[in-house]
């Protein structure tokens, strides 16, 4: 009697062998999910900046500025609920129409919204309507930046050669700190710029620029070749309902995984969002000097992610991601005492050293959300893993510290919060570990 496939032979049968896959076509993928990642995360982080300096008085104003900016991160918020069905609905034609064409869509949301948010009168000009039309562009941001993510993993993990695939994959998560350096770099330079206007209208200028990035980004992505593994054999045998598949086939997977992703995002939206508001209006913080502490972080980012990828592809990822966990928990104890000194030196060492300890997890996140998802799932799987693990970690994490922070006065709360989502990261990346052993898959790749 013919034995069941596991997932792992599954997702074996639909990986081409790399001689298949010429060199060019590796490299222009490579460059094509670099560039769009980082349009989209440009304009997903610029949101999350402009959030916590700038929209609180534009869209919410009121007497009480704790309201108005839990306002603001309420909206910043809002974009993570939607990432999820972005996700499932580009995975569901991704995976049963091509990659190629969603990627190019997402770009085309993302860069609409952004703007249309440049667009948008404020508060004083239009009343309500103002956070209402806020919102709903916040949310087509969302569905883009869901449509975006798990698509430039799937192609660059599935173009990648057998000892690569951490390598390859790190390119599209590079696009995140490239995306947060240049929204952070435009803001500096509007605000050199404009002075005062900056938060009159000078700021409007940055979502507007993010017009000309998207056409750069279709540019790279049009002349692409589709995914080999879709080609050869995904398409012939499409799921009629993707999503479906992943929720009943690969519950448990997709369950460690959301966490797996989802939690370095905490600390990351703490360090450099959150800490934007509250190192200028509770510690007198220069806004400029935060947002170039912000720079330094994605430049090392940059630079950590692909050479632990590099050890990744040589080693087990396992370790590589549980030794993230701890690095990540004992940054976010660290964090506070550094960063409520008044001191910008030791607010920027704080910083460097939280979102340094992210880059171990975010290495081994591609090719361990790869590795849980077969090819004719995979687009669908790796989003809804990373997009519902989105919003248990960035989507909510500065609206829960600056709770914490109101309800409390304290500091501590807010990291003990991140450690405990460092330790249910940890579980995770165990369980996982259990789950292949209990059904008999090796391990890891």
């Amino acid at each position: 009697m013919a034995t069941k496939p596991t997932a792992q032979s599954s997702a074996s049968q639909t990986v081409p062998p790399s001689s298949t896959i010429s060199t060019r076509d590796a490299r222009r993928v490579i460059l094509a999910t670099f560039v769009g990642t980082t349009v989209e995360w440009y304009d997903f982080y610029l949101y999350a900046a402009s959030a916590a300096l700038i929209f609180a008085p534009q869209f919410f104003p009121g007497n009480d500025p704790t309201a108005a900016q839990i306002g603001a991160f309420a909206t910043f918020a809002f974009g993570f609920l939607s990432r999820p069905l972005g996700g499932i609905l580009a995975g569901h034609f991704g995976d049963r129409l091509g990659r190629k064409g969603m990627l190019i869509l997402s770009l085309i949301l993302m860069g609409v919204a952004t703007t249309l948010i440049g667009l948008l009168p404020s508060y004083a000009q239009i009343g309500i309507l103002a956070p209402i039309l806020l919102t709903i562009l916040r949310l087509v941001q969302g569905l883009g930046v869901g449509a975006e993510w798990g698509g430039a993993v799937t192609m660059a993990i599935e173009h990648a050669p057998e000892n690569r695939k951490a390598l390859y994959g790190a390119a599209p998560i590079i696009g995140l700190p490239a995306g947060l350096l240049l929204s952070n770099l435009v803001l500096i330079v509007l605000g050199v710029l404009t002075g005062p206007n900056f938060t009159v209208w000078g700021w409007r200028i940055a979502f507007l620029f993010s017009f000309v990035l998207v056409l750069i980004g279709i540019w790279a992505r049009y002349g692409l070749s589709e995914s080999p593994v879709f080609k050869e054999a995904v398409q012939d045998h499409p799921k009629a309902l993707p999503f479906v598949t992943v929720l009943r086939h690969h519950g448990v997977p997709l369950l460690c995984t959301i966490f797996i992703s989802g939690v370095p995002a905490i600390l990351a939206y703490l360090v450099l969002t959150w800490a934007l508001s509250y190192g200028t209006t509770s510690l007198g913080y220069d806004r400029n000097s935060l947002l170039w502490i912000g720079i330094l972080c994605c430049v090392i980012q940059m630079v950590m992610i692909p050479v632990l990828a590099v050890i990744v592809d040589r080693g087990n990822p396992r370790i590589m991601g549980m030794a993230g966990a701890v690095l990540m928990a004992a940054a976010a104890l660290a964090f506070f005492p550094l960063f409520n000194t008044g001191n910008i030196a030791l607010a920027g060492l704080a910083t460097v050293l939280a979102h340094a300890s992210t880059s171990f997890v975010w290495a081994v996140v591609p090719p361990i959300l790869a590795r849980a998802f077969p090819g004719p799932v995979r687009y669908t799987g790796i989003s809804m893993a990373y997009q519902f693990g989105a919003i248990i970690g960035g989507g909510f994490a500065p609206i829960i510290a600056t709770a914490l922070l109101a309800a409390t006065g304290q500091t501590w709360p807010i990291a003990l919060y991140v450690v405990i989502a460092s330790a249910v990261m940890l579980l995770s990346i165990i369980g996982l570990g259990v789950y292949y052993r209990f059904r008999g898959e090796p391990a890891w790749d």
